[in-house]
């Protein structure tokens, strides 16, 4: 899927490309939220994925009316969303952040308190990076296929390939993050990757990033764990996208309320990014 994709990239970069591309329907060979997020930000465009049942369980741990109640506990909070997150709560947030910005968009927030979600991995990850007190919605969202990369999976991959450096995306929990050489969204471990001296790495992420890193840094990655799959996104295949070309359908689309709302988080994100 990769080699016919016109971009390949991180949420962050999905969300800028999709914001400027100038194609009449977009392809999104992603998961649900994905999709959505194009489709808020190019609401004159038709949206298609090419398989409706892919699904972000993560996405799905965070509801609308489980937000509105931590924002009716913590009235004098901000809220700060995970951009896999459905577009309901979308429309509550007050910005959108991605693993490659979250920090730097939760300390650009004005106010002390802090609601986020819905990884609390993530959450880890950025609590580490800021002075803000942190609400986590809800307590127990997660990505399964990166929370699922333990301390044992990545002891057992350093002893195989001990000079290997360790890179992590802040969705591992936070014992392995704890034993990373660095942490980064998948934009960030490539960058990382490409300017280290090493010439060999450990990475604790989904194991689709190892295809565009081996084709586009002449060095060694293997994989912390080789489980670490998302079902969810290998649904798409080549003969379910052509298909959703010849027919123009699944499309995806948001409610005209939510989408306007959805869209001033992540125009907020996108301009804390310029």
């Amino acid at each position: 899927m990769q080699e016919i994709a016109d971009f390949v990239g991180d949420s962050l970069e999905l969300a800028r490309a999709a914001s400027e591309v100038d194609a009449d329907v977009l392809v999104f060979c992603g998961v649900d939220f994905m999709a959505e997020t194009a489709s808020i930000l190019n609401p004159e465009k038709k949206v298609l994925i090419p398989d409706e049942g892919a699904r972000c369980p993560m996405a799905w741990f965070l509801d609308a009316k489980t937000l509105e109640n931590a924002k009716k506990e913590h009235p004098d909070a901000e809220v700060v969303l995970y951009v896999n997150t459905m577009a309901e709560a979308k429309a509550l947030a007050d910005c959108i952040c991605t693993s490659a910005n979250a920090p730097e968009v939760v300390n650009a927030m004005s106010s002390q308190k802090i609601i986020f979600g819905p990884d609390k991995n993530l959450a880890y990850f950025v609590q580490k990076r800021s002075e803000k007190e942190i609400i986590v919605v809800p307590e127990g969202g997660l990505c399964p296929t990166h929370h699922q990369i333990s301390l044992e999976d990545l002891s057992a991959a350093k002893a195989r390939h001990p000079n290997a450096e360790v890179v992590v995306h802040p969705e591992c929990i936070p014992e392995v993050q704890e034993h990373a050489d660095f942490i980064a969204s998948t934009s960030g471990m490539l960058r990382y990757c490409k300017e280290s001296q090493s010439q060999a790495f450990l990475i604790g992420t989904e194991i689709g990033l190892l295809h565009r890193l081996r084709k586009e840094i002449p060095k060694q990655f293997f994989p912390v764990s080789k489980h670490a799959v998302c079902p969810q996104m290998k649904m798409h295949t080549l003969r379910k996208i052509e298909a959703a070309l010849e027919r123009e359908k699944p499309v995806v689309s948001v409610p005209n309320e939510i989408a306007a709302k959805a869209r001033e988080a992540i125009e907020r994100m996108l301009k804390l990014n310029k």
